[in-house]
């Protein structure tokens, strides 16, 4: 099909979908609060100091990441783009609130909201950011912002490049729209070599396919995060000084938490000085998580009274379970945890990333779903380097293992990144194949 029937479907429909999703998005808005934030620069108006920014940077890199995870894939892209030219300038735009906190903290000339992908909000957007190059994370092509990078003569690349089987199947049924956009694609930067078949099978030819590696399993730019000592000392006066265990459950989903808690009470009969830590992947859930882990009868806190409470808790040793309900903190929490269960992948399906608490040296155990990480956790399961458990029946018996012998721990983070070695330099390899046409 050719490309410009695509484009003539896609923009006929996307309006139509859009407006069928706008009643979700201002629910958002309303739950969330800080959405509304955004509303300018999702049309493609941005403020006069955001302006006058643009104006002074000559052709930047434009890098887009959607959410979380895509961000902290482009943090370290950047700081391997910044090694390499330090004087290369870089903007970076993302779709989400919590993405767009976290992607303040990079190294980016620029942050801003992702505008949507009209072709008319589009050419406005390009004019003022004039990019030397587009840069797109894991699988976010949207084809508008693409034609018009194709049109203007941009190069755009896809790295970190990653279709999970169920978006690979989709991609797939429906090439006839999907191929011609991803042609105008000029390099694909693929994690596994097993990856290089799906693209290729959804029209990309292998000329345009590298092998890289994974940005998001390299070790490369990962920097202790600065908070872990304060964060330290708050559990010291949390639990008065008293030395114990954290059971951290990161980027949980509905369900997940209360059945965690109730494998943590029975836990605790065993280990008494066990404490019970949760990150939810969304935080607008945790006043609502907070109750219900209440009613459960644990003696629960929140992580944004901490700092004012902690003072006055004189019988704070008595916490049950913390919850994390302030954002950019997990990796933090990593550090100071024993031992991570990683969320979505007990009542909910696809995983979440268990590399961040690998690389902060801690046991991990994950369910039985981890679809979105499929070629990974096989890989760290071939090497020992991670517990997955077929039905949460099993947590209680492989946390206390972990808990009963200390070294348990100390082999599974040692063959974990024993496995991602493989994928280390894989931020620099894929900085400098970006660039190679501009240096």
């Amino acid at each position: 099909m050719h490309l410009w029937f695509v484009l003539i479907i896609y923009n006929l429909l996307f309006p139509i979908v859009f407006l069928l999703v706008l009643p979700g998005y201002l629910i958002k808005v309303f739950k969330r609060g800080n959405y509304k934030n955004s509303f300018g620069e999702r049309l493609g108006f941005f403020s006069s100091d955001k302006e006058k920014k643009l104006s002074q940077l000559e052709r930047p890199i434009w890098i887009h990441a959607v959410s979380v995870g895509e961000v902290n894939i482009a943090k370290k892209f950047i700081d391997s783009l910044k090694k390499l030219y330090p004087k290369q300038s870089i903007v970076l735009s993302t779709t989400t609130p919590t993405g767009y906190s976290i992607a303040s903290g990079s190294r980016a000339d620029l942050v801003f909201y992702q505008p949507l992908d009209f072709f008319f909000i589009i050419n406005r957007v390009f004019k003022l950011i004039d990019p030397g190059c587009l840069v797109l994370t894991e699988a976010e092509v949207w084809p508008n912002l693409v034609n018009k990078a194709h049109k203007k003569d941009v190069e755009v690349s896809l790295i970190n490049a990653r279709l999970s089987n169920r978006s690979a199947k989709r991609f797939k049924k429906y090439s006839f729209l999907t191929s011609p956009i991803l042609k105008l694609l000029r390099r694909i930067c693929i994690q596994e070599e097993s990856d290089k078949k799906v693209w290729e099978k959804l029209g990309v030819s292998s000329g345009k396919i590298f092998l890289t590696g994974s940005i998001k399993f390299d070790r490369e730019n990962i920097d202790s995060p600065s908070e872990i000592e304060e964060f330290r000392n708050l559990l010291k006066g949390l639990f008065q000084g008293k030395q114990r265990s954290v059971l951290l459950a990161g980027s949980t989903h509905p369900g997940e938490e209360l059945m965690i808690a109730r494998k943590f009470k029975k836990l605790k009969q065993e280990f008494p000085d066990l404490c019970y830590v949760v990150a939810p992947r969304h935080v607008e859930r945790c006043k609502n998580l907070f109750e219900e882990l209440s009613k459960e009868g644990l003696k629960t806190q929140l992580r944004s009274q901490l700092d004012y409470e902690q003072s006055n808790q004189k019988n704070s040793n008595v916490i049950d379970c913390l919850i994390i309900d302030t954002t950019g903190e997990l990796n933090a929490w990593y550090h100071l945890s024993d031992i991570v269960i990683v969320g979505k992948s007990f009542l909910s399906h696809g995983g979440q990333n268990p590399v961040e608490p690998i690389f902060a040296g801690k046991p991990v155990i994950v369910g039985p779903h981890m679809e979105n990480f499929t070629a990974l956790v096989s890989l760290l399961n071939k090497h020992e380097g991670i517990r997955q458990i077929d039905d949460s029946e099993m947590l209680i018996q492989s946390i206390s293992e972990i808990l009963y012998n200390p070294e348990t721990a100390d082999k599974m983070v040692i063959r974990a990144n024993e496995a991602l070695s493989c994928h280390q330099g894989a931020s620099e390899r894929t900085a400098k194949l970006i660039t190679s046409k501009f240096f």
